[in-house]
């Protein structure tokens, strides 16, 4: 669906599931658990999902741009670590992406222009959330034996 000047607009509807939690479903049909439960084993909060929306975002962008760029990944972690300021609101002030990606004869160069392609151009969480946090990245390539 898109509005009059062309933009594209999403919608997430969230029903009330009880205590402090909700069941939140995107536009395609997916369906997601959040709130502020005292239990914490009940749902990740709205922002531990932030984090992994941006780690998600990043993440695919990386993939995508190796995949490009012919790099054979066999293996990728994203550690997403985060600083909250104390006062209401609580936002993230400070976040820290550890990108570790594993392949044969993986280019650190092309790894790290990947990601800053993400970055800078391509992840529209990270684009968000720079608006209030200082966001630093870091790359771990893992190189492994073709013979395995």
């Amino acid at each position: 669906m898109s509005n009059e000047s062309g933009s594209e607009l999403k919608v997430a509807r969230l029903r009330y599931a009880g205590g402090e939690q909700f069941i939140g479903e995107s536009d395609s049909g997916h369906a997601v658990i959040t709130g502020f439960a005292h239990d914490r084993s009940l749902s990740p909060s709205p922002m531990e999902l932030l984090l992994i929306s941006l780690g998600g975002c990043t993440g695919a962008d990386v993939v995508s741009i190796l995949q490009k760029k012919r790099q054979r990944v066999t293996g990728y972690e994203i550690e997403v670590r985060a600083e909250r300021r104390a006062e209401h609101p609580r936002i993230y002030t400070r976040i820290e992406i550890l990108h570790r990606v594993h392949g044969p004869a993986i280019d650190p160069k092309a790894v790290a222009h990947a990601v800053e392609l993400s970055e800078t151009k391509y992840c529209s969480v990270s684009a968000m959330l720079r608006a209030s946090a200082t966001i630093t990245t870091r790359v771990e390539v893992l190189n492994e034996d073709d013979t395995a």
